[in-house]
């Protein structure tokens, strides 16, 4: 009878503490007044309007309820009493279940709602971001992407030219009205930091793929999930495609010293990835709350086996919040992998958040912090700024037989020529002094040349 009672107590008191706490920290500005939020779930049967699920208003703009699930994942939305008040990202469109391990014990977790499917927002994009291509041409992937430019607040009042950060998941970096879950405010940082004298870069964001996401960002399959295996193509079409693009439209320092990468999660991972593998290209990345583990061992037998070959700065960002530390300990493992690769102590930076976790907040918080270290002490008076090796091509603009002088003497030399639409408009091997282009329409294009696949040298040419 008392080992009953003994078990009962316990299994009573086990209860009493499996309690989840969810807070809202932030609702949108457009939540009607007055409105009661609603949590839907597995644990309640997905009733948007459950009387007792009903969050409670705690003060400053902020809500919270606690549940007690079974452990294991929680999947759950906020609504306002209805499906069709259900909420949705910062533009209203549609947001997946969100999900949440629940281990056990009294835990509270923070979330944040970004937008209701029933109410739109307008966009908070600064009016010096531009849309460079709504159907940008990926050569290497067969599909086309949205592309977003960021210039410099001096852009069209100077002859200045500029360095250039490449991101990913461009939705998240400029607009609430395109992000998933808040944006990075990549423009209003930068613009604030032009105002205190910074010198201006200009920022391309890359929209992801969506569904396509997860292959694109990850350089190899990851068998256990199914996905991923496509980095390498797209940070091709960065490389080969894009860049030379951005460079030949816009006033960039091109050279790799002007360069840098920067990602969040699996951007992270890419961006690790990128900044290892085109040396010649990137001297900078930002590494924010890397996806690490989803190529893991690759990505570190990656950093550790490609040789260093040129000087470097990689930020390196986690929050101690993330995976229960697990993100912080890779950041950890990648630094003392890039020491034993020839890096040094200055080359690398980390910085980690006590209260850090896994969203756009917290990178918008740090992302100036990070823009400042990669980029500080860069000589922009320099005019060796390309890092390609110099050669001539004549005439240009062209009729029929564009000429070459002083090609690298490199082996296995190889051209494409890109049209402004981002696709090859042709290609071949580089075995005389000229290239045929009399086939070509009237227009601008970029003669990127490559020796073994590897781009070493670009120029824009007109052809008549």
């Amino acid at each position: 009878m008392k080992t009953r009672l003994l078990f009962l107590f316990f299994l009573f008191t086990a209860n009493l503490f499996a309690q989840l706490t969810i807070k809202v920290t932030a609702i949108p500005s457009s939540t009607p007044a007055n409105s009661p939020i609603h949590i839907a779930g597995s644990f309640q049967g997905w009733d948007p309007a459950d009387p007792n699920s009903i969050l409670a208003d705690i003060g400053g703009g902020q809500y919270q309820i606690t549940i007690n699930p079974p452990i294991g994942i929680v999947k759950y939305k906020f609504t306002r009493g209805s499906w069709a008040t259900v909420e949705g990202n910062s533009s209203g469109g549609f947001l997946p279940d969100r999900e949440f391990n629940y281990t056990g014990g009294a835990v509270t977790t923070e979330v944040a709602i970004a937008g209701w499917e029933d109410v739109s927002q307008g966009s908070t994009a600064a009016p010096n971001v531009h849309l460079l291509d709504a159907d940008f041409f990926m050569p290497q992937l067969n599909r086309n992407r949205r592309i977003m430019i960021y210039l410099p607040p001096d852009y069209g009042t100077t002859q200045k030219r500029y360095p250039v950060l490449y991101m990913h998941d461009g939705q998240n970096l400029f607009d609430n009205a395109t992000s998933f879950s808040g944006e990075w405010g990549v423009d209003e940082s930068l613009n604030d930091l032009h105002a205190q004298g910074d010198y201006g870069c200009i920022v391309v964001g890359i929209d992801n793929g969506g569904a396509l996401r997860i292959d694109e960002l990850a350089p190899w399959f990851n068998t256990d999930y199914n996905e991923g295996g496509e980095g390498k193509q797209y940070v091709d079409f960065i490389v080969e495609t894009l860049k030379p693009y951005v460079d030949a439209n816009y006033r960039t320092f091109s050279g790799r010293n002007y360069t840098a990468i920067m990602g969040s999660s699996l951007g992270g991972l890419i961006s690790q990835y990128a900044v290892m593998q085109h040396q010649t290209v990137f001297s900078k990345a930002g590494i924010f709350s890397p996806a690490f583990w989803f190529n893991d061992p690759e990505i570190f037998n990656h950093s550790a086996n490609t040789p260093k070959s040129a000087s470097m700065r990689i930020y390196q960002y986690a929050g101690q919040q993330e995976g229960n530390g697990s993100v912080v300990a890779d950041v950890e493992q990648m630094e003392d992998v890039l020491l034993g690769n020839g890096f040094g102590v200055g080359e690398l930076y980390k910085s980690f958040n006590p209260d850090g976790e896994h969203n756009e907040f917290y990178w918008r918080e740090e992302f100036p912090a990070a823009y400042k270290w990669l980029f500080a002490g860069l000589n922009y008076s320099s005019t060796d700024n390309t890092g390609l090796q110099a050669f001539r091509v004549y005439p240009n603009p062209v009729d029929s037989v564009l000429y070459l002088e002083n090609l690298p003497d490199q082996p296995k030399l190889s051209y494409r020529i890109v049209a402004m639409n981002g696709r090859t408009a042709q290609k071949g091997k580089l075995n005389g002094k000229g290239i045929l282009v009399d086939k070509l329409p009237a227009g601008t294009y970029v003669l990127n040349i490559s020796s073994n696949r590897r781009q070493i040298a670009s120029t824009k040419v007109v052809v008549n």
